[in-house]
């Protein structure tokens, strides 16, 4: 359970850092929450896996909440908006003007 743990932790980590050097789109605030925990997430793994010798430690899978979330918003705001034709354009022009009567 410790390695998968570790291994968790670390595959969190990169994935973060990863995620905050890509421009797709982001938000800034997205890219700066990676940018920040994904480092984190990565030195405790190393932390645990190489310098932590023996003793108690805490489990905490709550911890892998946030990164799927962050995966999840990275993917949808990767998804390209559709852009609106002429005539879509041109219709909704005709109803805020008819909106504003």
């Amino acid at each position: 359970m410790f390695n998968w743990y570790v291994g968790l932790l670390a595959v969190s980590g990169v994935v973060m850092i990863a995620m905050a050097l890509m421009e797709n789109g982001q938000s800034k605030a997205s890219r700066i929450i990676n940018a920040i925990l994904g480092p984190i997430y990565l030195g405790y793994a190393i932390y645990l896996a190489f310098i932590f010798e023996s003793g108690s430690y805490w489990v905490f899978f709550q911890a892998f909440i946030l990164p799927v979330l962050l995966v999840v918003d990275f993917f949808r705001n990767r998804t390209p908006r559709q852009k609106l034709t002429e005539t879509q354009k041109a219709w909704r022009e005709h109803q805020r003007s008819e909106q504003k009567r």
